[in-house]
């Protein structure tokens, strides 16, 4: 005799769950590194005395305000496949010339004009020679960050200028709702970089670029004129930076921002921007910008010699490397 069975229900799961889930795993994914990055953070704030404390958060948010200003325009460059080594050599003409300029004319903006002016030039000049003459970018920016780092010492004849300027020293010395205005320069970098690559065609050609420059071309993107504007943006942003830096320092330092280029690249590779182009994330930026902030300043609280930091430093640098290659090979 024969007995039927009945075959088994299979439980249908709630309309749209699956699709929620995958949305939720995209999104720990894509953001992975901020969720580490707070857990980081908030770990110190209960081991490390001091840390968690306002002032020290200020103090944090201030030493990291130029590096963040310059890595959201450097993330441009990494996107676009290039890299941009004489960033340090304009901080440093930039607040040199400010300097020479305010002491000339007893002008504020005259000084900023003019700085701004020089990052622009500069930067022009590498986009020119990277996009139409096919000079490595590499070799091209470390030929610019000696030549511009020869300029701060020649205009400056080797010496600090001193700047007593009220409106000048007042620049980067003021503050609003208790945060100091280079804090809030850098804000308004990341939320106008940020939007630029996010919502703009601006950034979906800098990302086409990076991602395959020949197909980029065949879309109808002119390739060279954007490398060309992406560094003469750069140079912009740089040439503001060594204006805020001279003003924090009331002078202008031909020797200054000594090796700034190599911390504004680490922020951004840690951040996720890869080294072969066409990805980048502001929010990555961002917290790749406080990993660096928060390791010397942690290193500071803890009385750690300076010695031992360049160690750190160059460790944080030598494993944003890294995962920068196993997060390419991996795609």
């Amino acid at each position: 005799m024969k007995t039927e069975t009945t075959p088994e229900r299979k439980v249908a799961s709630p309309p749209g769950s699956d699709s929620f889930w995958r949305q939720l795993l995209a999104f720990l994914l894509e953001y992975n590194l901020v969720f580490i990055f707070l857990a980081i953070f908030v770990a110190l704030a209960f081991s490390v005395r001091y840390f968690f404390t306002v002032q020290n958060m200020l103090g944090l948010a201030l030493s990291v305000s130029q590096i963040g200003m310059v890595a959201c325009t450097m993330m441009f460059c990494l996107a676009s496949r290039d890299f941009d080594l004489s960033v340090g050599s304009i901080v440093a003409f930039a607040g040199v010339l400010s300097a020479t300029v305010i002491n000339f004319t007893d002008n504020l903006w005259a000084g900023v004009a003019a700085a701004l002016l020089s990052g622009a030039i500069i930067g022009c000049v590498n986009g020119v020679i990277i996009a139409y003459l096919r000079i490595n970018a590499l070799i091209t920016t470390l030929a610019t960050m000696e030549m511009v780092r020869g300029l701060a010492f020649i205009t400056s004849h080797g010496q600090a200028v001193g700047v007593s300027n009220a409106d000048f020293i007042y620049f980067a010395g003021s503050s609003f709702l208790g945060i100091s205005m280079p804090i809030w320069m850098t804000i308004a970098c990341f939320v106008v970089f940020g939007f630029l690559l996010n919502s703009t065609v601006y950034g979906r050609n800098t990302l086409a670029i990076g991602g395959n420059p020949e197909a980029a071309r065949l879309a109808g993107i002119h390739v060279e004129r954007m490398r060309v504007v992406i560094f003469l943006v750069q140079g912009v942003i740089a040439g503001l930076a060594g204006v805020i830096l001279a003003s924090r320092i009331t002078s202008g330092q031909p020797n200054s921002a000594q090796g700034f280029e190599l911390n504004v690249i680490s922020a951004c590779v840690l951040g996720g921007v890869s080294l072969k182009g066409g990805s980048a994330a502001i929010s990555g930026v961002i917290v790749g910008v406080f990993i660096l902030g928060t390791a010397e300043n942690v290193m500071n609280l803890l009385n750690i010699d300076a010695f031992y930091q360049y160690l750190v430093r160059g460790a944080i640098l030598l494993a944003a490397v890294v995962v920068d290659q196993q997060r390419t090979r991996g795609d």
